[in-house]
C-alpha cells in the first residue's frame, strides 16, 4: 500500500493537469512532479528526530530532522497540567519502556514540502515544513496519546489513532483541520486506506502494556476489533472481531488484537500478526473467514515469559512486495526477518536483526526494509533471496519507516 501511495503522489500533478487542460499548465505539472524526489522518512521514536534516507539502492542517509522543535513549550504545558504530566509519565514508563516517544509516524504532504507528524507522549500531530524546519500547524488528538497513521491514497488526509480516546481522527493534511472522527475498539492502532481511498480500516489491540498476559486473562485486555468506516462520511460500514474468527477453527488460546497488517494488491486478502503470537494469519475478505496461519520460528534465546515481551508483541510488522508474491515478516522479540513466499507460506533464511518493529518496501520494489530498534539501524532485504543487502544506522529506537517525498534538491539538515 505505501508503494502505490507513492506512485500515486507522483503521477498527481500530472492526473491534475489531464483534467484542467491547457499545455501550460500540464508542462507546470510535470515540472512540480520532476522536482520531487522519492525518499524514506525513518522516525527515531526516542530520539524526536526523523532520519531521510534514499529510498532504494545504498539506502543512504541524506539529512535529519527535528520533529519536537517546540520541546520546550510542549513540557511546561504538560507539568502544568497535573492530568497531563500523569499520563505523560504513564506513556514513558510503560509503552515507552523508560523513553519518551517523541515519533511515532510520519508522512511527506503532497507537495513534498512539509513532514508530518504523530507524536505519541505530546498527544499531537504537527506539521513541520522541511526548508524552515519550523511547525506549520499543530493538532492535539483527543486523549493523552497519538499513535499509528495512515494517508488517503490522494494524500490529502491523514488518519491517526487517538489510543487513549479510542477513536480515530482525520484531518486535512495542509492545514490540519479535523475533517472527521470516528469511534473505534479499546486502544487503536493500525489504520490502512483502502487503495481506492474509500474506506479506512482500523485495528484495535486493547491493553498491550499490563502483565496480565496469560492466554487465561485475555479477556482483561479490552475490547479489540477491526473497525471499517466510510472514507468521506466517517460511518461504521462493518466491525470485524477476530475472536469468533479465531474461535471457529480452533485458534481460543490466540490474541484477537490486530497488529501490522497488509492487504494482497486486489485488497482481497488481509494478512495480519496479533499479541504473542510468531507468525502470521491469512484472512479472506469476501468470505470473511481465516484461511491459513502461518507459524514462525521461535529464538531459543527468547524468554517464554509473555510479560518480558514489549508490549504484548512477538512479532510486530508486515509487507508485501508489489507483485504480491513475497511477504516480509519483522520477528521483533525474537531478532530476525524473514521473507515469506505468499503461495506456499514457506520462509526464507532468517535474517538476524536486533528487535525489528517495522516493515516495509523500498521505492523500486525490490527489498523489504526493516527497522532494527535495537540496534539502531535500519537494513534492506532483497525479496527475491531473502537475503540481507545492507543496514544503514539511524537515530535512537528506530520504528516506523514510509515512504516519502521531499523537493529534489532537499538536503537537510546534518544527518550527523
Amino acid at each position: 500500500m505505501p508503494v502505490l501511495r507513492s506512485r500515486h503522489l507522483f503521477s498527481l500533478a500530472a492526473a491534475l493537469a489531464l483534467t484542467t487542460g491547457g499545455t501550460a499548465t500540464a508542462a507546470a505539472a510535470q515540472d512540480s512532479s520532476a522536482a520531487l524526489r522519492e525518499v524514506m522518512f525513518v522516525g527515531n521514536n526516542w530520539d524526536g528526530t526523523a532520519d531521510v534516507i534514499k529510498s532504494s539502492g545504498d539506502f543512504a542517509r541524506i539529512g535529519r530532522i527535528n520533529v519536537i522543535p517546540d520541546k520546550e513549550a510542549r513540557l511546561k504545558e504538560i507539568n502544568a497540567d497535573p492530568i497531563k504530566w500523569i499520563y505523560f509519565m504513564a506513556i514513558r514508563n510503560s509503552v515507552g519502556e523508560g523513553h519518551d516517544q517523541f515519533v511515532d509516524d510520519m508522512y511527506s504532504t503532497p507537495d513534498g514540502r512539509s513532514m508530518v507528524v504523530s507524536r505519541p507522549s505530546f498527544a499531537d500531530v504537527v506539521s513541520i515544513d522541511l526548508a524552515t524546519r519550523k511547525i506549520n500547524w499543530r493538532f492535539p488528538v483527543a486523549g493523552y496519546r497519538a499513535d499509528h497513521m495512515a494517508v488517503s491514497p490522494d494524500g490529502t488526509r491523514v488518519a491517526v489513532s487517538a489510543s487513549t480516546a479510542n477513536k480515530v481522527q482525520v484531518l486535512d493534511i495542509n492545514t490540519g483541520k479535523e475533517l472527521g472522527e470516528f469511534a473505534t475498539g479499546d486502544k487503536p492502532h493500525e489504520n490502512i486506506f483502502t487503495k481506492d481511498g474509500k474506506y479506512i480500516w482500523n485495528m484495535a489491540i486493547g491493553d498491550v502494556n499490563t502483565s496480565l498476559d496469560d492466554p487465561s486473562l485475555d479477556w482483561t485486555k479490552g475490547d479489540r476489533h477491526i473497525t471499517v468506516v466510510d472514507a468521506t462520511t466517517f460511518k461504521q460500514v462493518k466491525i470485524i472481531d477476530m475472536r469468533d474468527r479465531l474461535d471457529a477453527i480452533g485458534l481460543k488460546d490466540f490474541s484477537d488484537a490486530v497488529r501490522p497488517a497488509v492487504f494482497t494488491p486486489d485488497e482481497s486478502k488481509l494478512y495480519f500478526q496479533v499479541s504473542f503470537f510468531n507468525g502470521f494469519l491469512e484472512y479472506d475478505v469476501a468470505t470473511d473467514k481465516i484461511t491459513r496461519v502461518k507459524t514462525l520460528p521461535k529464538n531459543p534465546a527468547t524468554s517464554e515469559d509473555r510479560t518480558t515481551w514489549v508490549n504484548d508483541s512477538r512479532h510486530h510488522g508486515i509487507s508485501m512486495n508489489p507483485a504480491g508474491t513475497k511477504l516480509c515478516v519483522a520477528g521483533t522479540m525474537d531478532d530476525y526477518a524473514t521473507v515469506v513466499d505468499r503461495a506456499t507460506l514457506q520462509e526464507g533464511p532468517l535474517v538476524t536483526a536486533s528487535k525489528p518493529y517495522w516493515a516495509t518496501v523500498s521505492g523500486d520494489g525490490k527489498d523489504c526494509i526493516i527497522s532494527e530498534s535495537g540496534a539502531d539501524q535500519v537494513t534492506a532485504i532483497d525479496f527475491a533471496t531473502g537475503q540481507k543487502v545492507v543496514s544503514v544506522p539511524v537515530g535512537d529506537h528506530p520504528q516506523r519507516v514510509r515512504l516519502a517525498h521531499v523537493p529534489a534538491d532537499w538536503t537537510g539538515p546534518s544527518a550527523n
